[in-house]
């Protein structure tokens, strides 16, 4: 029952326990990965009243999520030459979250479009600007686990890495839409 516990909690930056590198360099790699994808999947989508992509972004996620996760199994018991354990199971099924919480923010957006709160074209473009600014957004984590301040650089970073995650959603929705 614990480890189902951890699954819900053991935020990133917890103060009484500590997230080792490990773990924070895969629940970073999952966050990028859920929000690029995610991103990738809100660009060809023609929002309308009657769609705003909901179901698009939710099945993106799910289906990320269980694929991350399941991939992950696998290359733990390559690395560590043995059956990774049910504790290590569900460690690595926390670290894959990230992924499905990259679905939150934009199927907020969407469904103030589905209930006409906003355009369902704005919600979509605002959804989309979202996920960069998530992207781009992680540089300033990552400085904090590095146990560094943000600084100018940090800021660059930031949009270094906003224009790597657009070229990369560029390449896939080119590639696959």
């Amino acid at each position: 029952m614990e480890h189902k516990r951890l699954l819900l909690h053991g935020p990133l930056f917890s103060r009484s326990i500590p997230l080792d590198r490990r773990n924070a360099a895969s629940r970073i790699t999952a966050y990028i990965y859920g929000n690029v994808l995610i991103l990738a999947a809100l660009i060809p989508v023609s929002p309308s009243a009657e769609d705003v992509g909901i179901a698009v972004v939710l099945g993106t996620a799910l289906s990320t999520f269980i694929a991350h996760a399941f991939a992950e199994s696998v290359g733990q018991s390559v690395r560590q030459s043995y059956s990774p354990s049910t504790s290590q199971r569900w460690t690595d099924l926390r670290d894959s979250r990230p992924i499905l919480s990259s679905a939150v923010l934009p199927c907020v957006i969407l469904a103030g479009a589905a209930v006409g709160w906003i355009e369902p074209r704005t919600a979509q473009v605002l959804a989309e600007v979202a996920m960069l600014v998530r992207i781009a957004g992680i540089v300033f984590v990552i400085r904090r686990l590095q146990g560094e301040r943000p600084d100018r650089s940090t800021l660059l970073g930031a949009v270094v890495l906003g224009c790597a995650a657009t070229t990369v959603v560029a390449v896939k929705v080119i590639l696959t839409h």
